[in-house]
């Protein structure tokens, strides 16, 4: 049967003729032919809200003036982007926005990445025209991981949206109506008290200073002045792929050697590396998974328990769960306990001395290090500071440091060595594909014979696999996005109550979409 071809769409944007597919925005066909609209509340990830106004076009013998963001091309349109009426407009809106915005661009986190002091800059406004009328809101620090300042806020919804809608925690809502709209916890009440799950997703996607990770760069500068100390380092996967957006480096780019000597020269008398954690993570889940798989020594399916936010949601939404959880400590855990015992024991170091500070991508690693006594578990808080990749940029910026022109470093090897394995966790369904292939080798004494397990890569919402060992068939999936997991979660509640089999033998959930690549802490 032939496949019908998608409809497309011919108009003009700015007199330059576009054919695209029925269905794409104004905004979208703009970029197809290299014309930028500006706009605030849009972000790529999320869907229009069409809140801030900054986007509006003219549509050619109409009195219209749409949104960009959100208006589909239609057949015969024409479409003027700027002309000077079209650009007052939208200096005038920002103008608006500015006049209930702080003046304090020099002391915010998000100075230089701010995306409304862009735009100010971008449209040429040096003074502010309007009556300030900012809103007398306190910062909420409840949490110690994310901070809420809805002063800065400018109602653009993208952290809702993604709250709500991608992650399906809703602890985020607008409260009062107009002039008074303002971002909070729903129910008015503190971020700590809300069902949030610190994965650091609105932080991510707030185009101001509005939503922060609490900032520990000056904690962590206070520990590495400290001459009684020995300061450990280590790094996750995620952040030597993400830190050079910084830097001004294309996204992806790795710069491992880098980043080990940036560390370095901070001042840190140890470096080690994540990966190795994440290597002693397989080593125990794919061993776990064999004795739930082959020996029936606990439930399945076998789900991961490496991210912390994944923990937190599935302990407030979905109890009933929890035996299915590995007992597994995530790799940076790892790495801490070792250091505060193994390391210190060969290096007779004392342990009490030793601090260890985690770079991760991630927001929710801020309450994990304290979230139980399992944390504790040398005798001293295994890891003692967690510090997201925008942290640590600032602190490389801080330092005086030309990270472009560093010379390559390497890690103290003692922790630092590390498979392919453990390099993959970064991504999602890296920690299955690694636990499987870890599975295989310890049930049947042979390699995987596959260079990668397909049905785990890619990013799709949820992804599902099988493959055969020893004869039998193991069923397993993979989930990132925390709105992406119930439908898994409600397969094996199914099976279970039938009294089925399995749904699925194995399941990796990583809260941030795309996995820990896409985490809350990255730039």
């Amino acid at each position: 049967m032939a496949r019908t071809a998608a409809r497309t769409v011919r108009a003009k944007l700015n007199g330059i003729e576009v054919v695209v597919p029925e269905g794409t925005t104004i905004l979208e066909a703009a970029e197809k032919v290299h014309l930028k609209i500006p706009t605030l509340c849009k972000h790529p990830d999320l869907p229009p809200t069409a809140a801030c106004g900054i986007c509006i076009v003219r549509v050619k013998g109409t009195n219209q003036m749409p949104r960009a963001c959100c208006t589909p091309l239609e057949e015969g349109m024409e479409i003027q982007t700027h002309d000077p009426e079209i650009v007052e407009i939208r200096r005038k809106v920002l103008e608006l926005i500015l006049s209930k915005h702080p003046n304090e661009c020099l002391t915010c986190g998000r100075n230089g990445t701010c995306e409304l002091q862009r735009l100010a800059s971008d449209f040429g406004i040096r003074q502010q025209s309007l009556p300030s009328i900012v809103p007398d809101l306190p910062k909420d620090e409840s949490t110690r991981t994310i901070v809420l300042e809805p002063r800065k806020c400018i109602t653009c919804g993208r952290c809702l949206t993604v709250c709500q809608e991608l992650q399906n925690v809703w602890a985020l809502s607008f409260l009062e109506r107009g002039i008074d709209t303002r971002m909070a916890p729903a129910g008015d009440i503190l971020l700590a008290d809300s069902p949030c799950i610190s994965c650091g997703q609105c932080s991510a996607h707030c185009p101001t200073g509005a939503i922060f990770e609490y900032d520990e760069t000056e904690r962590a500068w206070e520990l590495l002045r400290d001459p009684e100390l020995h300061c450990v380092v280590q790094i996750a996967p995620a952040v030597r792929v993400a830190i050079g957006e910084a830097f001004g480096y294309a996204p992806g780019t790795n710069l491992t050697g880098k980043l080990y000597a940036a560390l370095r020269y901070m001042g840190f008398d140890t470096v080690f590396d994540t990966n190795f954690g994440a290597d002693v993570t397989i080593m125990e889940e794919g061993t776990e998974f064999v004795k739930r798989f082959q020996d029936n020594q606990g439930e399945l399916p076998l789900i991961t328990s490496c991210c912390p936010a994944w923990v937190d949601f599935m302990e407030k939404y979905h109890s009933d769960m929890i035996d299915h959880f590995s007992t597994t400590k995530s790799p940076h855990e790892i790495v801490g306990v070792l250091t505060k015992t193994y390391y210190c024991e060969r290096k007779g170091l004392d342990p009490a001395k030793v601090r260890v500070v985690s770079i991760m991508p991630c927001t929710a690693k801020k309450y994990e290090i304290q979230r139980s006594d399992d944390m504790f578990a040398s005798g001293y808080q295994d890891v003692d500071l967690s510090l997201t990749t925008r942290e640590l940029a600032r602190m490389i910026k801080q330092a005086g440091i030309d990270f472009s022109s560093l010379p390559e470093g390497e890690c103290d090897p003692m922790l630092g060595l590390y498979t392919g394995a453990g390099t993959i966790f970064g991504t999602s369904g890296g920690v299955l594909e690694a636990a499987l292939r870890t599975a295989h080798k310890l049930l049947t004494g042979e390699e995987f014979d596959a260079l990668e397990f397909q049905p785990a890569r890619g990013l799709e919402g949820v992804k599902e696999g099988k493959l055969t060992i020893l004869g039998r068939e193991v069923r397993v999936a993979v989930a990132h996005g925390m709105g992406h997991v119930e439908d898994v979660l409600d397969r094996v509640r199914a099976a279970k109550e039938n009294g089925d089999e399995p749904a699925y033998h194995m399941i990796e959930v990583m809260a941030c979409p795309g996995g820990c690549i896409g985490g809350g802490g990255q730039p």
